[in-house]
C-alpha cells in the first residue's frame, strides 16, 4: 500500500448528481461556490517526482467558447478561436479495426502534413456499442513509464454508485489517454498583469469533449494543489466514448506554433499514446473480460479520499438561450464513478475501488472449515467476475449464503421459490452476458432448478449452480432432505463436480481450481450451466471448531493478489480473425457467386454480433429476409444463397419459406458446435463467432452486387407493413396486435424488451414495427452509413416454455441495466406469480413495466388447427385452461403497482408514464380469445391481399424498365392548363351576386418516357382555404420538381406509397401540398400509369388488366344534388323531375333558410312527392346551432332520411345530435379538419349513429387519403360516398372509376368479415348537371341505364374518356409548361471594384413589383428558383449569387493594390442597392435566408427608400455585446482558415454536423443539397466573405429595430428553437415603434421545418410569401391613395 503522501485521491460528495448526460442550463462553467469544497485540505500540495515519464502536455488553450459572461475577455484583448476539423471514418467492425483505421488516417496525414501553423483535427469512427472502455482502461500499465493522463469515467446512472456496480454489468463510460489540448484557469498573463493573446476552442467543435476538475491548480511540469476558482480540463488524444447505440473512437490532434507546440510534437506525442493503447489491448479477453475485472482494479491499490468531482464538457450541442449568436457551453456535469491518473503519483478516484480485506484474512479468521471452503468458493467467484448471487433459503446452504452476503463485492437476491430464482438467474445472464450464481439447499430445492437449467442449456446461457448436499454418510439411509444429487441435471449441464465435505486434509487449492474449471466450462463454447454439488457436515453455522492452516498451503500468492487461482487462455489463429483462409475459401466463393442472396438473422445476443450483422448486410447489399405471408409470394421468391447468422429462427413462416425454396446453398454461422438445423437444409456450417465471420467476408473485398431480390423484398415488406399498420390503427378497439405494434413507439435505446412465449412473441414478430427515434449521436455518426436504433430484445427461446418468464424478465433488467418492458400472456404470468416476490424487491435494477395480455386462457390454441376439430368444452378445459383469477388482487397481495387498460389511449398512457417516473408497474390489457382470433385471421387475410396486389403489379410491370429490380416510370414532360367553363346555374357553394356563373381550375397533363399521357384536374373550391392564385403557385413548383422524376409502379397500392414517394422523390411533405393540387397530381400519375399499362385507373387500383372486364363493376349509381331554394312545392317539383330522369337518390341542401323549421317543411314535402323508394339525404354544411339542428331533426324524424351531413356547427356535437334525434349522420367538413393521418381522429366516430363519410378527393387531399378514410368507414360498416366539388368531366370520370374501386373494396371487406352482400352506394357526382360546357369534348358517360333504369356513371365510358382525352380548347385560358428562368450577369461598380453579379430572373419583366432573393452562406441564387417560380404569379422574382459566392466575381480597377474586395455588410448592401437601381426604378421586396436574411434586414433598415418590405428567414440582427462580437469574429476567422486549409468538402462535412442542421440532415435530398454547396468558382472569396461578413463584424442592428420603417416578415422553422427565440425578440423590439402602426410587422412559423426553411418546406414558404406580398401591395395601395387624398386636399385649400 502506498503512503498517503505519494498519492492524491479524492472523491465527490455523495449528494452530487450522478448523471453524465450533458444538460443545458444557463451560465454554468468552471466556477464553483466555496461551500461545496469547504472540507478540502486547501494546504495540500503534491509535487510530481522528476522521473522518465510521459505526461503529454498538449496545447494550452484559455478555454472553450461559453456564454459571454463566463469569458475572461476584455474589449481590447486579442482573441483567436480555433475550430476543430472533424473527419468521420466509415464504421469499423471492431474496436481493434477502428483503432487501425485511425492510425491509417494519421499516417496519411503525416505524409501530407497541414501547412497551417495551428489547428485542431479530430478523426472519429463508430465502433460497436458494447461496453469496453473500462476493460481497455484496466489493460493499461500501472507503472510510471506509461502515458499520462489516462482515465475511465462511468456513464451509468446509479443512485448510490459504488465499486459493486461495476461488477453487475460492465458499465458504459469513457476511456481517454493523452492530452491533445487543455484549458486551465487562471489563464496565462504577461509580466504586467495583462492578458496575452487569448486562444479559445470554438463552441462548434463537433463532439469534442473535455474532462477535468474544478478548483485545482495543475501544472503538467510541477505540481497540483487546491485553489478555488482554478480548474484544469483536457481533451484526450485518444478517446473511446460509449453510448447506448454506438461507441465513438476518436483521435484529437492539436498544435499551435505561436504557443511553441508544433505539429511534429503532436504527432510524436500521439504515437506514444497509440503505441501504448495498441500494445495493451487484448481482443481475445474481450468476450469474458469480467473474469479479470477484479484483478485489474486491484492494481490501483490506493485509498480514496473525499471530496472532489470529475466533470466533463460537451461541445457538440448548445443550449437554447441565445444573445444574438452567442452560445453557451453545456452544463458541466458531475460524474459518479471515475479513476483518473494525471501522473503516476497523481490520481483522482471515486467509487471505483473496493477496500475489502486481504484474502488471507478472509480465510484464516473463519470459525470452521465449512466457512473456509464456502468463503473460498465465493471469493473465487468474485475474482472471476461472478458477483450476482441468487440465494434460496436453507439450512444446509447457510455457509455459502452467509459468505455471499458478507462479501463486499457481491449483490445478493433471495427468494423462497427456487424455480423462480433460477429463471431470474438466467435472465441476468441474458442481460449481462455473464453467469449468475444460484445457491440452494438440498433435496427438492435442487430439483426445482431443472426447468431453468434446461432453458439455459438450450439457449447457451452461462450459469453456476452451487447446491448444498448431505455428506455421504447421510445418503441412501432415509435422512431428511437427502436425495441423489449426483449428475442431477444429466446432459443439460456442461460440467458437474461433486465436492467432498469440507476437510482440512484436502488443500483449499482443490476448491479454487474446481471453481475455476467450472466457470471456464460455463463460459466456453458452447456456454451453458455448470453444477457444483457442495456437501456440508455440521456445524452449519459459525460455531468455532479447530481446523489446520495447512490446508491453505500454496495460497500465499493467491491471497496477496486479486487474481483467480487458475487462469484459462485460448490461443487463437491470427489468420482471418481466427478462421483460416483455407477453411473459409469455399464459403466465400459461394457468397461471391450468389445472385439471389438473403441474409437471415437468427438468435444473436451481444452488441458486437448485432453490429457485425449490420455491417455484413451493408457490405453484401442483400435483403434481410422479409416475413412473407402469401403462398404466391413464396413461389415468386427463389434463393440461391442464404446466410444465417445465429442459430435459432423465431418465425415458423420463415422456416416454411426456406423449405419451399430448397435446394440452395445454406450457410449457418454460430460459435457453438451444436446442430441447429431442424429442417435439414444447412449445406455449409461455419463454427465461428459472427464478428470473425463478418471480418472474413469484409476483408475478402469482392465486388459485391446487390441481390436481385433486394428491391422486390423491400417493396413487398413496405407494402405489407403499411397494410398492417392501417388495419391495426383502423380498428377502434384495443387488440393484442395493437399492443405489439405500439411497443416500438414507447421504446428508446434506454429501454430493453423482454417478450414472453406463446402469443406475445408471435405478435411482436408479426406486427411489431421499427422506429426512427435516433439519438443525436447516431444521427451524426451513422445515419449516412448505418441507420439503426438499438433496442435490446430477448426472451426465453431455448426451450420456449412459458414458465419463469416474469422472473427471467426481472433478472434481465438487472443484467442489462436498462428500463425493461416485458410482455407476457396471462397464463405465463400466473405460471410465475412467485416471480412477483422478486419483482417487488427491486434490487440493482431500473424500473420495469410488465404488460400482461389477459384473454382469460391460452389464446394461442384458438389459432391452431386443433381449434377447428375439437369441441369448445374440451378446448376450454384442457387447452385454453380458462380462468377468472384477478391479476389486480395478485398485485395487491404482493404490494405491486397495478394499472388496468381497456382502450388504446389508456395503453399509450400506461406505456409512456412509467418511463417518466421511477416506479415499477404491472399493466393488465384486457382481451378475449375469440375476438383475438378474429382479429388475427382478418389481419392475415388483408396481409395476403396486400402481397397478392403487390405481385399483380410486379407481374404486370415485368416488361418495363427497372432500377434495383423495381419497375420505375420517368416523367419526360409536364404542363398545366387553366380552364374556365360556364355553368347553367349557381352552384350550391356559391356566395356571390353575379348572374353569370363559372367554374375555374387547372388540367395537369403528365407525359411519361414512353409517351403515355395522364391527366389530372386541380379544382380548388372557393372559400375552402385555397384560391386559384395560390394553387397556381404550387403548380409551378410541382412542375419544377416533377421534371425527370421517377416513380415506382407501387403507387397504385394507395397505402402510403404516394405520400412516401412525394417525400423521397420530390423532397416535400405531402401534407404541405394543397388538397386540390395533390388530388390532381395523383389523378395524373395514376392515369398515366393506366395508359402505360393499357389499363384504366380502376384497373391499376385493382391490379387488373383491362381485358379482365368480367371482374369489373359495370357502373356506379349517381345521387342527384338539389338546392332547396324556393317554396316547398317548387323544390318538391324539381325533386320529382329528378326522379323521372332516373335518379335513385337525392341530396337536398338545407340550412339555407331563416329557420330550420322551414327546411324541415321542404324536406317533408319532397319526401311526400318522391315516395319512400327514393333514397333521400340532407346536407347542412355545419350551418346550424345544436338547438336549430335538433329542432329540424325532430321534425323530419319520420322522413326516412338515409343520413344528414354535418347538421351542427361543432363537430363534437354530432353524436349527441344523433342520440337526441335518432337521425343518422354523415361526416363531410369534419374530414377536412384531419391532418395527414386521420385514423386517430376517426376513432371518435365509430358510433353506429355515424353511418357514412362523404369524401371529396379534392378537399381531403387526393385518392390516397380518400381511400384510407373510405376503407376505415367500410371496415366499420359505414358508407363511403364519393362526392364531386363541381369538377369537370376529367375529374368526374376519375371519380366514377375511383368510386367503382371503392365499391369492389367494400365487397371484399364484407366477404372477409362474413357480412354478406352490401348494398351499392349512390355517389354524389350529380354536379355534372350544372355544366353548360365541359373541358372534355368526350361524352361524360353518366346517363340512365337501360338495365336498372337509374342514372349511373359507366366505368367503360369513364375509362375511355381518361385514356383518350380530347380537350375543349375553347375553355382553356392559358397553358404553362413552367416559368422560364433567365440567367445573365449584371456589372456593378463599387469602391474600386467591378462586381459581375450572376442573376436568375423569373416572371414577367414588370418593374412595379419586384422581389429580390438572397441566399445563405455557401448557397447560390439557384436554390431559390423553385420558390421564385411559385411566387412568380405575384411579382417578378430575381435571385443573385451574392458577391463571393457561386458564379459572381469581382475585378479590381487598381491591379497593383487590393485584388480582392472587402466583403463587409456595407459593401455588399451598397452593391445590391446599385443592382436594384439597375433592375427597377421602383421599390423592391427583399427575401433573405440566414446570411442573406442579415443582409436583407440591414438593407431594409438602411435603404427604406428603395426597400418596400423584407422577409427575414432564419435571420438575426447580429450581436450587441462587444465580447460576443469579438469572439464571433475570431470564430468565423477560424472557420475561414479551415475552408482554405482543408478544402470546401471537408469544411462542409464539419459545417453540416452542427445541431442547427439536424432537421435538414433528415431530408431525403440532403446529399444533393450538400453537393450543390461545392459549386463556387472562387473558394478563397467564399472564405473571405465568411470572415468579413461575420455577425461579429457587421453592425449590430438591435438598436435600429425600434425605428424600422419597412414592412417586415420574420419567418422561422418550427424545429429551429434558436431562431424562433431571436424572431420573438426582434418582433418585440419592432413592435415598440410607432411606425409599426402603419407598417406590417409579422412572425410566421413554418411547420415541419428546421433552419433551412426554403429547402425543407418550400410550399409553405411560398404561401407565406404570397400572403405577405399581398398585404404589402394592399398597404402600399392604401398609402398611395391616402397620399393622393392629402395632396388633393392641399391643392383645394
Amino acid at each position: 500500500m502506498r503512503s498517503p503522501c505519494d498519492s492524491f485521491l479524492v472523491s465527490n460528495p455523495p449528494f452530487l448528481l450522478p448523471s453524465l448526460i450533458p444538460r443545458y442550463t444557463s451560465r454554468n462553467s468552471f466556477r464553483r461556490g466555496r461551500e461545496r469544497f469547504s472540507s478540502f485540505n486547501k494546504s495540500l500540495r503534491v509535487s510530481l517526482a522528476r522521473r522518465n515519464i510521459e505526461i503529454t502536455q498538449g496545447v494550452r488553450f484559455d478555454g472553450p467558447i461559453t456564454g459571454k459572461d463566463d469569458l475572461e475577455v476584455n474589449e481590447d484583448d486579442d482573441v483567436t478561436v480555433q475550430a476543430c476539423v472533424t473527419r468521420t471514418l466509415p464504421p469499423a467492425l471492431t474496436l481493434e479495426v477502428g483503432l487501425e483505421s485511425l492510425k491509417e488516417a494519421v499516417d496519411e496525414l503525416k505524409t501530407n502534413p497541414p501547412k497551417s501553423s495551428s489547428g485542431v483535427l479530430r478523426f472519429q469512427v463508430a465502433v460497436p456499442p458494447r461496453a469496453k472502455a473500462l476493460f481497455w482502461f484496466c489493460s493499461q500499465p500501472v507503472s510510471s513509464s506509461g502515458v499520462f493522463p489516462v482515465f475511465f469515467l462511468s456513464k451509468e446512472e446509479t443512485v448510490k454508485p459504488s465499486c459493486k456496480s461495476l461488477y453487475v454489468k460492465e458499465p458504459h463510460g469513457v476511456f481517454g489517454i493523452g492530452n491533445a489540448l487543455s484549458f486551465a484557469r487562471p489563464s496565462s498573463i504577461d509580466s504586467n498583469g495583462h492578458s496575452t493573446i487569448k486562444t479559445f476552442l470554438s463552441d462548434e467543435s463537433a463532439m469534442v469533449t473535455a474532462y477535468g476538475f474544478p478548483d485545482i491548480d495543475f501544472d503538467e511540469k510541477s505540481s497540483v494543489s487546491f485553489k478555488e476558482g482554478s480548474s484544469y480540463f483536457f481533451v484526450p488524444q485518444i478517446e473511446l466514448d460509449e453510448h447506448e447505440e454506438v461507441s465513438i473512437l476518436a483521435v484529437t490532434l492539436a498544435w499551435n506554433d505561436s504557443l511553441s507546440y508544433h505539429f511534429e510534437q503532436t504527432i510524436s506525442s500521439f504515437e506514444k499514446s497509440i503505441c501504448q493503447v495498441s500494445c495493451h489491448f487484448c481482443p481475445n479477453l474481450e468476450e469474458h473480460w469480467f473474469k479479470h475485472l477484479k484483478s485489474s482494479l486491484a492494481k490501483f491499490s490506493v485509498k480514496e479520499i473525499h471530496p472532489i468531482e470529475m466533470e466533463h464538457m460537451g461541445f457538440f450541442t448548445f443550449s437554447g438561450r441565445d444573445q444574438g449568436d452567442a452560445k453557451e457551453l453545456n452544463i458541466i456535469q458531475s460524474s459518479s464513478q471515475f479513476h483518473c491518473k494525471l501522473a503516476p503519483d497523481l490520481v483522482f478516484s471515486n467509487n471505483m475501488l473496493s477496500q475489502e480485506a486481504e484474502g488471507s484474512k478472509l480465510l484464516k479468521d473463519e470459525a470452521n472449515i465449512n466457512a473456509v471452503w464456502a468463503s473460498a468458493i465465493i471469493e473465487e467467484c468474485t475474482r472471476l467476475g461472478l458477483t450476482y448471487f441468487c440465494v434460496a433459503p436453507g439450512s444446509r446452504s447457510s455457509h455459502l449464503a452467509i459468505a455471499a452476503a458478507n462479501h463486499p463485492l457481491t449483490t445478493c437476491l433471495a427468494c423462497y421459490d427456487e424455480r423462480s430464482l433460477a429463471f431470474h438467474a438466467i435472465g441476468y445472464a441474458k442481460g449481462s452476458l455473464k453467469p449468475a450464481v444460484i445457491i440452494t439447499s438440498s433435496g427438492t430445492a435442487v430439483s426445482n432448478l431443472l426447468p431453468a437449467v434446461v432453458e439455459a442449456s438450450e439457449d447457451f446461457l452461462p450459469l453456476l449452480l452451487l447446491t448444498a448436499d448431505r455428506p455421504p454418510e447421510l445418503q441412501g439411509v432415509g435422512a431428511n432432505q437427502a436425495i441423489n444429487q449426483i449428475n442431477h441435471f444429466g446432459s443439460f449441464v456442461r460440467f458437474f463436480f461433486n465436492l467432498p465435505p469440507p476437510t482440512d486434509l484436502i488443500p483449499v487449492r482443490m476448491v479454487l481450481t474446481t471453481v475455476d474449471s467450472a466457470i471456464h466450462w460455463a463460459t466456453s463454447s458452447a456456454c451453458g450451466p455448470v453444477h457444483l454439488n457442495c456437501a456440508f457436515r455440521e456445524p452449519l453455522d459459525d460455531s468455532p471448531t479447530n481446523w489446520s492452516l495447512s490446508c491453505l498451503n500454496g495460497l500465499d500468492k493467491w491471497m496477496s493478489n486479486a487474481e483467480p487461482f487458475t487462469k484459462y487462455f485460448q490461443v487463437q489463429s491470427n489468420k482471418s480473425n481466427g478462421v483460416t483462409s483455407g477453411q473459409i475459401t469455399e464459403v466465400l466463393q459461394v457468397i461471391k457467386e450468389a445472385k439471389k442472396g438473403v441474409l437471415l438473422i437468427g438468435a444473436i445476443h451481444t452488441e458486437d454480433e448485432i453490429w457485425a450483422s449490420l455491417l455484413l448486410a451493408k457490405a453484401l447489399m442483400w435483403p434481410v429476409v422479409a416475413d412473407v405471408l402469401s403462398d404466391s409470394v413464396r413461389s415468386l421468391i427463389e434463393f440461391d444463397v442464404v446466410i444465417q447468422v445465429g442459430s435459432r429462427i423465431t418465425s415458423k413462416r420463415v422456416s416454411q419459406v426456406l423449405e419451399k425454396c430448397f435446394p440452395f446453398a445454406y450457410i449457418l454461422v454460430d460459435k457453438h458446435p451444436c446442430r441447429h438445423d431442424p429442417s435439414h437444409l444447412v449445406t455449409h456450417r461455419v463454427q465461428s463467432n459472427i464478428v470473425q465471420f463478418a471480418g472474413c467476408v469484409l476483408k475478402s473485398r469482392f465486388p459485391w452486387r446487390r441481390s436481385k431480390l433486394h428491391g422486390h423484398l423491400q417493396a413487398l415488406d413496405g407494402a405489407i407493413a403499411r397494410e398492417m399498420s392501417f388495419q391495426i390503427s383502423a380498428e377502434s378497439s384495443l387488440t393484442e396486435p395493437y399492443v405489439a405494434h405500439m411497443l416500438s413507439k414507447a421504446l428508446t435505446s434506454m429501454h430493453a424488451l423482454f417478450i414472453g412465449n406463446s402469443m406475445p412473441i408471435r405478435d411482436v414478430d408479426m406486427y411489431g414495427r421499427s422506429s426512427g427515434n435516433y439519438s443525436h449521436v447516431v444521427d451524426m455518426m451513422l445515419n449516412a452509413e448505418l441507420p439503426c436504433q438499438w433496442i435490446q430484445v430477448t426472451g426465453n427461446r431455448g426451450a420456449s416454455g412459458i414458465d419463469g418468464l416474469l422472473s427471467s424478465a426481472t433478472g434481465f433488467a438487472v443484467g442489462c441495466k436498462k428500463r425493461v418492458v416485458c410482455v407476457v400472456g396471462d397464463i405465463s404470468f400466473l405460471h410465475d406469480t412467485n416471480g412477483l416476490a422478486i419483482f417487488k424487491q427491486r434490487i440493482a435494477r431500473k424500473p420495469m413495466t410488465i404488460l400482461v395480455i389477459n384473454n382469460r386462457g391460452g389464446g394461442i390454441f384458438r389459432l391452431l388447427p386443433i381449434a377447428k376439430r375439437t369441441e369448445p368444452s374440451v378446448l376450454n378445459q384442457y387447452f385454453y385452461t380458462s380462468h377468472d383469477i384477478s391479476i389486480e388482487n395478485l398485485c395487491l397481495a404482493h404490494g405491486v403497482r397495478y394499472v388496468h387498460v381497456g382502450t388504446k389511449s389508456e395503453l399509450e398512457e400506461a406505456l409512456f408514464v412509467p418511463s417518466m417516473v421511477e416506479m415499477d408497474c404491472i399493466v393488465e390489457v384486457e382481451s378475449s380469445i375469440d375476438a383475438n382470433a378474429i382479429v388475427h385471421s382478418t389481419l392475415q387475410s388483408f396481409a395476403r391481399q396486400a402481397a397478392n396486389n403487390f405481385l399483380s403489379i410486379i407481374s404486370a410491370s415485368s416488361l418495363h424498365p427497372m432500377i434495383d429490380n423495381v419497375p420505375l416510370c420517368q416523367v419526360s414532360g409536364i404542363q398545366y392548363s387553366r380552364y374556365r367553363v360556364q355553368l347553367c346555374d349557381k352552384p350550391t357553394i356559391y356566395y356571390g351576386e353575379s348572374s353569370q356563373f363559372h367554374r375555374e381550375g387547372f388540367i395537369l397533363s403528365l407525359t411519361m418516357d414512353d409517351g403515355s399521357i395522364g391527366y389530372g384536374e386541380v379544382a380548388p373550391l372557393d372559400g375552402n382555404r385555397e384560391n386559384l392564385m395560390d394553387v397556381e403557385g404550387q403548380l409551378q413548383l410541382v412542375l419544377h420538381l416533377m421534371k425527370g422524376a421517377k416513380f415506382s409502379y407501387m403507387l397504385p397500392l394507395l397505402n402510403g406509397s404516394i405520400s412516401s414517394w412525394i417525400w423521397s422523390e420530390l423532397g416535400i411533405t405531402a401534407s404541405s401540398i394543397f388538397p386540390s393540387v395533390r388530388c390532381g397530381l395523383e389523378m395524373a400519375l395514376l392515369s398515366a400509369m393506366a395508359v402505360r399499362h393499357d389499363s384504366s385507373l380502376f384497373g391499376i387500383l385493382r391490379s387488373q388488366k383491362e381485358e379482365n372486364g368480367s371482374a369489373q363493376p359495370h357502373s356506379v349509381q349517381i345521387c342527384a344534388l338539389l338546392d332547396s331554394e324556393g317554396t316547398p312545392s317548387e323544390v318538391a317539383y324539381v325533386a320529382r323531375k329528378l326522379v323521372e330522369e332516373g335518379f335513385s337518390a337525392i341530396k337536398l341542401k338545407v340550412a339555407r333558410r331563416v329557420s330550420s323549421v322551414q327546411d324541415a317543411l321542404v324536406l317533408q314535402e319532397v319526401r311526400r312527392v318522391v315516395g319512400n323508394q327514393i333514397e333521400l339525404r340532407a346536407d347542412a354544411n355545419r350551418r346550424w346551432t345544436f338547438e336549430e339542428a335538433v329542432k329540424f331533426g325532430l321534425l323530419v324524424k319520420n322522413c326516412n332520411l338515409q343520413y344528414i351531413e354535418e347538421p351542427v356547427q361543432n363537430k363534437d356535437d354530432l353524436i349527441r345530435f344523433h342520440e337526441e334525434t335518432g337521425l343518422p349522420v354523415a361526416l363531410d367538413e369534419t374530414l377536412d379538419d384531419f391532418e395527414e393521418c386521420p385514423l386517430r381522429m376517426l376513432s371518435k366516430y365509430t358510433h353506429p349513429g355515424v353511418v357514412a363519410v362523404v369524401l371529396k378527393p379534392s378537399v381531403v387531399g387526393g385518392f390516397e387519403n380518400a381511400a384510407k378514410i373510405a376503407r376505415w368507414a367500410q371496415q366499420h360498416g359505414k358508407m363511403a360516398v364519393i362526392s364531386a366539388a363541381y369538377e369537370s368531366g376529367i375529374g368526374l370520370s376519375a371519380y366514377i372509376l375511383f368510386a367503382s374501386y371503392l365499391e369492389m373494396e367494400n365487397i371484399k371487406i364484407s366477404r372477409e368479415k362474413n357480412q354478406g352482400m352490401t348494398p351499392l352506394v349512390a355517389h354524389g357526382l350529380g354536379t355534372y348537371k350544372w355544366f353548360n360546357e365541359d373541358v372534355m369534348i368526350n361524352s361524360l358517360g353518366i346517363y340512365r341505364s337501360p338495365y336498372s333504369g337509374f342514372v349511373e356513371g359507366f366505368v367503360s365510358d369513364a375509362s375511355k374518356n381518361l385514356k383518350e382525352v380530347k380537350i375543349n380548347n375553347d375553355v382553356i385560358v392559358k397553358t404553362s409548361q413552367g416559368v422560364p428562368v433567365r440567367r445573365y450577369e449584371v456589372r456593378v461598380d463599387v469602391d474600386g471594384f467591378s462586381h459581375f453579379i450572376r442573376i436568375h430572373d423569373v416572371g414577367e419583366n414588370a418593374e412595379e413589383s419586384v422581389v429580390l432573393f438572397l441566399h445563405g452562406f455557401l448557397g447560390t441564387g439557384e436554390e431559390w428558383i423553385p420558390i421564385m417560380k411559385g411566387v412568380s404569379g405575384y411579382a417578378r422574382c430575381i435571385s443573385v449569387d451574392i458577391p463571393g459566392h457561386g458564379s459572381s466575381r469581382a475585378h479590381s480597377h487598381a491591379s497593383e493594390t487590393q485584388k480582392v474586395p472587402t466583403f463587409s455588410m456595407e459593401m455588399i448592401a451598397k452593391t445590391l442597392y446599385k443592382l436594384i437601381e439597375q433592375i427597377t426604378p421602383g421599390k423592391v421586396t427583399i427575401v433573405g435566408y440566414s446570411m442573406g436574411a442579415r443582409i436583407a434586414l440591414y438593407m431594409a433598415l438602411t435603404f427604406s427608400n428603395k426597400i418596400e418590405g423584407a422577409v427575414v428567414v432564419s435571420g438575426s440582427p447580429g450581436l450587441k455585446d462587444p465580447v460576443a462580437r469579438k469572439v464571433r469574429s475570431a470564430t468565423d476567422d477560424s472557420k475561414a482558415r479551415m475552408m482554405i486549409e482543408h478544402g470546401l468538402e471537408i469544411f462542409l462535412e464539419n459545417w453540416y454536423n452542427g445541431g442547427l442542421w439536424k432537421s435538414l440532415r433528415r431530408h431525403p435530398h440532403f446529399r444533393k443539397i450538400v453537393a450543390s454547396r461545392l459549386l463556387h468558382d472562387d473558394v478563397l472569396s467564399v472564405a473571405k466573405l465568411l470572415s468579413d461578413l461575420s455577425s461579429g463584424r457587421q453592425p449590430s442592428l438591435w438598436e435600429e429595430l425600434e425605428d424600422c420603417d419597412t414592412n417586415i416578415s420574420l419567418v422561422f422553422g418550427e424545429k429551429d428553437v434558436k431562431f424562433k427565440q431571436i424572431a420573438i425578440r426582434m418582433y418585440r423590439e419592432m413592435s415598440k415603434s410607432k411606425k409599426s402602426e402603419h407598417n406590417i410587422i409579422e412572425m410566421v412559423e413554418i411547420p415541419e421545418a428546421g433552419h433551412a426553411v426554403h429547402l425543407e418546406s418550400p410550399l409553405r414558404l411560398i404561401l407565406s410569401l404570397r400572403k405577405f406580398l399581398t398585404r404589402v401591395r394592399k398597404c402600399s395601395s392604401e398609402t398611395e391613395q391616402l397620399s393622393q387624398k392629402l395632396l388633393l386636399a392641399v391643392k383645394e385649400t
